[in-house]
């Protein structure tokens, strides 16, 4: 009896390593099948490769796409900094070579001031007509401010080398005082910053130091506000000011982050709108006045990875006119102005001085 219950044990025992093994080989022939399907693959999106995408929390924002204007030069020159004067000339500047360039109402382009060593990041005609064109001479220790009479002749330094700043951009209030953005630091070591000039005064004052690359720089309309980007952190700040020197109490925070390179020169229309440019996106993004993005304006051959360093735009005066500058660098269709519309009109001209 014994031995008949230790063989059916055996049975039942063979009959288990059977099934596990069974089990075991269509295991293995089911990975391998697998194996041999498909590979997974990753696929870019609709809109295309990694630098023209927009990012994801700005894809469904009401979006434009501007058109080719004017064909500065065939060359991919970095232009920066346009403002148009009061006889509705358009004056920009070119970032390496120093020069201010002028295209007239005819869309005849001229030279105003010509190439030099300090450089040029940003332009503001003051009142009176003047051009102050902030430059970063060296980038490293020979900034500048200087300015030229309409006619680019009689250069002034408002704000020497030998002073230690990199002016990057500036705006007047309506005192004819100025802020300037000082194009210093990295994103880890923030040791740039913003600063006012107060009307007839050589004085520097500090509004908001310790910055990573300061750059650009605008006024709401009714100059209680001031708006700043850091380059280097993609931050925006707005700055309510208690007075042209000092910042209201609780009045500075950081009311964005950018998604992506890098938030350049920035301007405001009459509903205090912020348009900022979008260094290395080819695009412009359109915040409200209290920093939240609402709509945006596309510049064309983005989507194939042209005219992606877009720097800077201007306002047309009694317009909503936006002219925007771009460069599309060492890729062959040189630099050139986009023009679109925005939301509403440009603020008058002069309105801060």
């Amino acid at each position: 009896m014994l031995r008949k219950h230790n063989n059916n044990r055996q049975v039942i025992t063979v009959q288990n390593n059977i099934l596990v093994s069974m089990l075991f080989v269509l295991s293995a022939a089911t990975t391998l099948a697998q194996a041999q399907g498909p590979i997974p693959a990753l696929a870019y999106a609709r809109e295309g490769r990694q630098l023209q995408a927009i990012p994801g929390p700005e894809q469904n924002l009401p979006t434009i796409t501007a058109q080719q204007w004017f064909k500065v030069s065939d060359k991919g020159l970095q232009l920066e900094g346009p403002s148009f004067d009061r006889d509705g000339n358009l004056l920009f500047v070119e970032v390496f070579g120093g020069q201010v360039l002028k295209l007239d109402t005819q869309k005849k382009l001229s030279v105003v001031v010509e190439k030099n060593p300090l450089g040029s990041a940003g332009l503001a005609i003051h009142k009176d007509g003047r051009l102050f064109v902030a430059g970063l001479g060296n980038f490293k220790d020979t900034g500048n401010l200087t300015a030229y009479n309409a006619d680019g002749s009689d250069p002034q330094a408002i704000i020497a080398d030998a002073r230690n700043f990199l002016v990057d951009d500036l705006v007047f209030d309506n005192t004819g005082g100025f802020y300037f953005t000082d194009f210093k630091g990295t994103s880890t070591e923030p040791t740039g910053g913003v600063y006012y000039v107060a009307p007839g005064s050589t004085a520097i004052v500090p509004i908001l130091p310790k910055l990573a690359i300061a750059n650009g720089i605008a006024l709401s309309p009714d100059g209680k506000t001031l708006w700043v980007t850091e380059f280097a952190t993609g931050l925006l700040h707005r700055i309510e000011l208690k007075d042209a020197q000092t910042i209201a109490p609780f009045g500075e925070a950081v009311v964005y982050r950018f998604n992506g390179p890098s938030p350049d020169s920035m301007r405001v229309d009459e509903d205090g709108n912020l348009y900022v440019a979008m260094y290395s996106q080819g695009r412009v993004l359109v915040l409200n006045p209290n920093g939240q993005p609402i709509g945006q304006i596309l510049i064309p051959g983005r989507e194939n990875g042209h005219f992606l360093r877009s720097t800077s735009m201007a306002l047309k005066p009694g317009t909503n006119e936006v002219y925007l500058v771009a460069s599309d660098g060492d890729l062959g269709e040189g630099s050139a102005i986009f023009r679109a519309q925005g939301f509403t009109k440009a603020l008058k001209l002069y309105s801060h001085q």
